[in-house]
């Protein structure tokens, strides 16, 4: 198992942070919430130490960052009278530092929108346009650009501070990085759309996960589609000429090798219309490069998420199964060299089901497009979702169990 580590973005400080990737990781977040609660409720604290204790500072405003201060400012503020003195509630504060304009940037502007009042509603405040320069042990050094443009520097005063802002390779994917000339992407390993690792023999490594983002490089293999095409009728790739039915053709080979290009590809004629510069009916290299090359530009990586990978071991899993099967007929025709995977199973093709996120006692989704953000109800709908997706019967029963015991007891907060 590879993995990723956390993208530090050479801030220094962080051993002041606290991180989200492991179950240490949480059980020491768990014990550092408590104490600096604990600490807050001593009599002898000043009161600006107390202000700097109960002050909660989490850099990054992705999905992790924002379900995380929401889950944080729910237990503060319906577990916390119950164990601490009520005067404590109205010193703690949350802050939310975000790089981008907006939080839930890769989301639906409304989504994001809603997410922000909801947050401004429950007085969780949103640093925006934010980045952080240093960490020290008792406060946060920022930059933030104002409404007219200007970058201001900034300290935080915080008691705790909560590091999220995406991942990095591990030091084992960057010397595996360095030993292919090939691998040039210095935030993930490139594989091909069969998921093999690029610049290792085909079908001997594969990588799946965040530690690996499939290469789209369509216009790069611009040339092993018109030199198919060129053979097929005896002419020189540069200087051919496509008409509207062998690009149809050429189409089907881009949406075979790179799935993802497949929305991208759906009105030909228009795409073709569009390209043919000089209206001669036919495209020359130049004018299917160009159609080409600002597909491969229209091409996102594919995110980073549970169900990306969760696709991709199951893509690998069947594929290793038809080959398993298959091999016995290659051992016997002594066939065992070339292309095997492309010859026996298709490419990966990543099926986004949708983005979602909890935002306090409310929550949001961002389905293909459709935006559906609320209260009560949506909450219901995104434990359904967890729910629905969990892997066994047994962690479904422990998961209900838990969320009945919050309900009718309120969350546990004993240290251990």
């Amino acid at each position: 198992m590879v993995c990723s580590t956390t993208n530090t973005h050479g801030v220094p400080g962080l051993q002041h942070c606290n991180f989200l990737k492991t179950v240490d990781d949480v059980r020491s977040i768990r014990a550092t919430i408590l104490q600096n609660l604990e600490r807050a409720s001593v009599p002898a604290t000043t009161d600006e130490e107390r202000r700097r204790l109960l002050s909660f500072v989490i850099c990054g405003g992705g999905p992790t960052g924002v379900e995380f201060a929401a889950e944080l400012f729910d237990m503060l503020n319906e577990d916390l009278c119950k164990h601490f003195p009520k005067v404590l509630r109205n010193e703690i504060s949350v802050h939310l530092i975000q790089s981008r304009g907006h939080i839930l940037n890769t989301y639906d502007e409304a989504v994001s929108k809603y997410a922000e009042e909801r947050f401004s509603h429950d007085q969780v405040e949103v640093l925006t346009n934010a980045r952080v320069k240093e960490v020290q042990k008792d406060k946060i050094i920022f930059s933030q650009k104002d409404e007219h443009g200007k970058i201001l520097t900034k300290e935080l005063q915080m008691g705790f501070c909560l590091w999220s802002t995406g991942v990095a390779q591990t030091d084992f994917c960057k010397r595996l990085s360095a030993k292919l000339e090939v691998q040039t992407n210095r935030h993930a390993l490139e594989t091909d759309t069969h998921l093999r690792l690029i610049g290792t023999p085909l079908g001997d490594v594969y990588a799946i996960g965040d530690c690996a983002t499939v290469q789209n490089n369509i216009a790069d293999n611009l040339m092993v589609f018109l030199r198919t095409l060129a053979w097929e009728k005896g002419k020189d790739p540069e200087s051919m000429h496509v008409t509207f039915r062998e690009w149809r053709g050429v189409a089907q080979r881009v949406k075979a090798r790179f799935p993802q290009a497949a929305d991208h590809l759906r009105r030909l004629d228009r795409l073709f219309e569009q390209y043919d510069k000089d209206k001669s009916g036919t495209l020359d290299f130049g004018e299917l490069h160009e159609l080409l090359h600002q597909i491969d530009n229209k091409l996102t990586s594919l995110p980073a998420t549970a169900q990306r990978a969760n696709q991709q071991g199951q893509y690998l899993g069947r594929k290793f199964n038809k080959l398993a099967k298959t091999s016995l007929g290659l051992r016997r025709n002594e066939v065992d060299y070339g292309d095997l995977d492309e010859a026996i199973y298709k490419a990966f093709e990543y099926r986004h089901l949708g983005n979602l996120a909890y935002v306090g006692n409310a929550a949001v989704f961002d389905l293909d497009g459709m935006s559906f953000r609320g209260g009560l109800l949506a909450v219901y709908l995104w434990r359904g979702v967890y729910f629905a997706q969990s892997v066994s019967l047994r962690t479904r029963i422990l998961m209900a169990m838990d969320w009945s015991k919050r309900a009718l007891f309120g969350r546990d907060l004993m240290n251990f």
